[in-house]
C-alpha cells in the first residue's frame, strides 16, 4: 500500500503531472494523432505556466502553514518529539558529514528548545528517509549528531529509528516514550506538515502541542505572481504531498480527521 501510495502521488504532483501531459501530447503526435497531441501539449505548457507563475501554490501551502499557529507554552514541558526529514541521510551517508536539508529548522528549534526546557526529554523521530531503506543512516540519528555536535548532553537524546511516514512516527513515537496523563509534550516538525502530524498524533492517542517551524510563505506578500515558474512549482508540489498525505491516511483509515484543526 506504501508503494502504491507513493506512485499515485507521485503522478498528481503538479510538476510531474503537467511534464506527464506534455510526454503523452508529444507521444500522440508520434503516433499521428496530431490534434490529440497538439492539445496535450497546450494542456501541459498552459498549466506550466499558470502554476509556475500563479499564487496557487503559495496559497494552497498557506492554508496548511496557518492552521495551527505557534503555541504559548505554559508549565512545564515533560518532553519534545522532533519529526524526521530534516536531514538528508543520502547526502550524509555519502559525504560522511551530518547535512541538513531545507527543513533543517526543525533541528535547530530542537536545540533552541532542549536550552528553553532542560528538564524536558528529547526524542527525534524518523527512519532512513524512505520507505523500504536498508540504509544504516537514520533521520534520528543524524539530528542525534548536529545536536551533539551543537553541545547538547547526549544522554538526554533518545531515536526511534524505525518509522517511515508520519503516522509510523506517531507510533513508534508514542511507544518509546509512553507519557504520562497530564504530562505536555511539543511536536517539532515544519508548519506545512503540521496538520497531517497532529491527525496522526491523535489517531494514537498521544496528546501533543504543536510547534511548527520552517515556514515557506510570507503572509500576503506570498499571494502575489511568483517570481519564477520554478518557485511556483516548488510550493505547488509541496503544497500537493501535504494535502494528498491528509487525504490518503484519512481515506486508508490511518486517521480520523481530514484537516484538524487546533
Amino acid at each position: 500500500m506504501h508503494v502504491l501510495w507513493g506512485l499515485i502521488e507521485f503522478i498528481l504532483l503538479p510538476s510531474n503531472l503537467i511534464a506527464l501531459i506534455g510526454a503523452l501530447g508529444v507521444l500522440a503526435v508520434v503516433l499521428r494523432r496530431r490534434r490529440l497531441g497538439a492539445g496535450l501539449m497546450v494542456v501541459s505548457v498552459l498549466s506550466l505556466a499558470v502554476v509556475g507563475w500563479s499564487p496557487i501554490g503559495p496559497a494552497a501551502l498557506m492554508v496548511l502553514e496557518d492552521r495551527f499557529p505557534p503555541p504559548e507554552v505554559s508549565g512545564p514541558i515533560a518532553g519534545i518529539v522532533v519529526l524526521g526529514g530534516g536531514v538528508d541521510t543520502h547526502i550524509t551517508a555519502n559525504r560522511g558529514q551530518s547535512t541538513l536539508n531545507e527543513a533543517g529548522e526543525r533541528v535547530v528549534a530542537a536545540g533552541a528548545l532542549s536550552r528553553m526546557f532542560p528538564e524536558a526529554r528529547l526524542l527525534f523521530s524518523g527512519g532512513a528517509g524512505h520507505i523500504g531503506s536498508a540504509q544504516a543512516v537514520t533521520e534520528s540519528g543524524v539530528g542525534r549528531d548536529v545536536l551533539i555536535a551543537l553541545g547538547v548532553n547526549p544522554q538526554r537524546i533518545q531515536v526511534e529509528e524505525s518509522s517511515a511516514d508520519t503516522c509510523e512516527n506517531a507510533e513508534e513515537s508514542l511507544l518509546a516514550t509512553r507519557p504520562a496523563a497530564g504530562e505536555q509534550w511539543l511536536l517539532v516538525t515544519s508548519a506545512s506538515h503540521m496538520p497531517r502530524a497532529v491527525a496522526c498524533f491523535r489517531a494514537v492517542g498521544f496528546p501533543v502541542i504543536p510547534y511548527p517551524v520552517d515556514y515557506r510563505t510570507r503572509g500576503a506578500e506570498s499571494l502575489r505572481a511568483q517570481s519564477s515558474i520554478s518557485e511556483g512549482l516548488r510550493a505547488a508540489d509541496l503544497a500537493a504531498h501535504e494535502w494528498l498525505g491528509l487525504l490518503g491516511y484519512w481515506l486508508l483509515g490511518r486517521t480520523s480527521e481530514l484537516f484538524p484543526a487546533p
